[in-house]
C-alpha cells in the first residue's frame, strides 16, 4: 500500500482526512457517515490528525456522602458494572455516616535531572546557598501562578546514581499544573547548566507524593450481609481479601484495578488526565519495593473500617476543562468547585468501588452481579433493541453457559413469539 498520503496529513482539513482514511481503509458509506456525524470543531482543536469523536457512556454515582455532603458524581466508562458497584458501595457507607476525606496538601513535583555529578556535596552546598534564587527563577518563568497564591515553594535533592534529581515542590492551586511545572523546571535547568552541571531532562513527575489524598469509611457489619451471608461473614471475607492484597502482587493488581475503575471514570468525566492519575497510583502502590493494595479493610468492634491513600493531583481549571461544554456540565451536576474537593470525591468513589467488589467476591462471587449487566451488553451485541435487551438478558441469566449464539437464538424466539 502506498503511504504517500500520510505525509503532511496533519495539515489537511478534517473532511480531507476523513476522505483519505475512507479510501485507504475501504470504509463503507455507513462507516463514513458515522465518522462525519460524530466529528466536532472542538475535537479538531484538541488532538492531532483528528477524524472524529469517540464517545463513551456517562452515568452518575448516586448516594455518595463525603464529609457530610451529598454528591451526584458523573462517571464516564464503558464497563457495565462500574457505576452500579460504585453506587452500591457509596450507599452502604452512607448508611453508616459516609466517607471522611482529609484535606490533603497539593504540591506537584518538577524534576531537574542532573547526570555525572562528581562532587555531590558541592551540588548540595550550591542548592542550599542559592535556595531562594532557584525558587525565584522557577516562579519568574510562570509568574501568573504566584500571583494566584501558588508557585514553587520548596526544593530537595535525591541521589539516584548516576543521576541526581533536583525536585521542585510547586503549589499549582486549582490546576493539575503539568504545563506550568514543566516550564518552571526548564527554567531551573537552564540555571543549573550555567553552573557547569550536565542536565539530562527537566519535567514533572506523575508520582505526586505531595498530593496524597486519604479517605476513610466506617461500615456497620449489619449493612454488609446478603446472598446467604451474615454481615460478619462478609466483613471477614473483605478483611481477608484486603490482607491478601498487601502481600500478593497478583491479587493487589486486581484489587487496585477495581479502585481505579471508579477513580478513572470520575477523572474522565471531570476532564482530568486519568493516565497521569493511574501512573502515580500504581507507582505509589509499590513505593516500599513491593506492589500492594492501595486500600485496607479491617474489622473493629461492630464495624468494617476501610482506608485508601493515593496521589490525586487533580485540577478544576486548565487544559481542556474549560473548553469542553460537557465537562462544565459535569461540574454543574456534581457541584464540585475546587481541586481538593474533586480529589476527595474521586478517592471516595474509588473506595466505594473497592468495597462493592470485595463484598461481591467475599460472598456470592464477582460474576453474579457482573454478569447481570454483561448479559444486557451481550443481548445488544446480537441486535436486541432497548426494549428487548432486558428480556433476552433475563433468559441468558438462567442458562448454564451464555454466548452470542444463545443470545441470538433467544432473540429470534422472542421475536417469533
Amino acid at each position: 500500500m502506498n503511504n504517500n498520503w500520510q505525509h503532511g496529513f496533519y495539515r489537511r482539513s478534517v473532511a480531507d482526512r476523513q476522505a483519505i482514511v475512507s479510501e485507504q481503509r475501504r470504509l463503507s458509506p455507513a462507516q463514513q457517515q458515522l465518522m462525519k456525524e460524530h466529528a466536532t470543531p472542538l475535537g479538531n482543536q484538541l488532538v492531532e490528525n483528528y477524524l472524529t469523536d469517540y464517545r463513551l457512556p456517562e452515568g452518575v454515582t448516586v448516594g455518595l456522602l463525603v464529609n457530610g455532603r451529598h454528591y451526584t458524581v458523573p462517571m464516564v466508562v464503558e464497563e457495565p458494572s462500574v457505576i452500579a458497584a460504585a453506587s452500591n458501595g457509596a450507599q452502604r457507607v452512607a448508611r453508616s455516616g459516609g466517607f471522611d476525606a482529609v484535606t490533603a496538601p497539593r504540591l506537584m513535583i518538577g524534576q531537574v535531572i542532573i547526570k555525572d555529578v562528581t562532587d555531590f556535596a558541592d551540588l548540595q552546598q550550591w542548592v542550599k546557598t542559592h535556595h531562594d534564587t532557584i525558587l525565584a527563577t522557577a516562579n519568574a518563568a510562570h509568574p501568573s501562578m504566584q500571583k494566584r497564591g501558588g508557585g514553587a515553594v520548596g526544593l530537595r535533592l535525591r541521589q539516584e546514581p548516576p543521576f541526581v534529581s533536583l525536585d521542585l515542590e510547586i503549589d499549582v492551586q486549582e490546576a493539575m499544573g503539568a504545563n506550568c511545572v514543566n516550564t518552571m523546571a526548564e527554567a531551573v535547568a537552564d540555571l543549573v547548566r550555567q553552573q557547569g552541571w550536565h542536565v539530562t531532562a527537566a519535567i514533572l513527575s506523575n508520582l505526586a507524593t505531595e498530593s496524597v489524598q486519604e479517605v476513610t469509611a466506617h461500615v456497620a457489619l449489619a449493612d454488609l450481609g446478603g446472598h446467604g451471608f451474615s454481615g460478619k461473614e462478609a466483613a471477614s471475607g473483605i478483611a481477608d481479601l484486603s490482607a491478601l492484597a498487601q502481600v500478593d502482587p497478583y491479587r493487589a493488581a486486581t484489587h487496585n484495578k477495581g479502585i481505579m475503575n471508579g477513580i478513572d471514570a470520575v477523572m474522565i468525566a471531570a476532564g482530568n488526565d486519568w493516565r497521569a492519575i493511574e501512573s502515580g497510583a500504581h507507582a505509589y502502590a509499590a513505593r516500599d519495593g513491593q506492589y500492594r493494595g492501595l486500600s485496607t479493610w479491617q474489622i473493629q468492634d461492630a464495624e468494617l473500617i476501610g482506608h485508601l491513600a493515593l496521589p490525586l493531583p487533580t485540577g478544576v481549571v486548565g487544559g481542556s476543562i474549560g473548553l469542553n461544554p460537557q465537562t462544565r456540565l459535569n461540574y454543574q451536576i456534581s457541584g464540585i468547585q475546587t481541586a481538593r474537593q474533586l480529589a476527595q470525591v474521586a478517592a471516595s468513589v474509588g473506595l466505594a468501588q473497592n468495597l462493592a467488589a470485595l463484598r461481591a467476591l467475599a460472598t456470592n462471587g464477582i460474576q453474579a452481579g457482573h454478569m447481570k449487566l454483561q448479559y444486557r451488553s451481550l443481548a445488544l451485541s446480537v441486535g436486541a433493541t432497548a426494549q428487548e435487551a432486558p428480556l433476552v438478558a433475563r433468559q441468558l441469566a438462567k442458562a448454564k453457559h451464555a454466548d452470542k449464539a444463545l443470545a441470538k437464538d433467544i432473540l429470534l424466539k422472542l421475536r417469533k413469539d
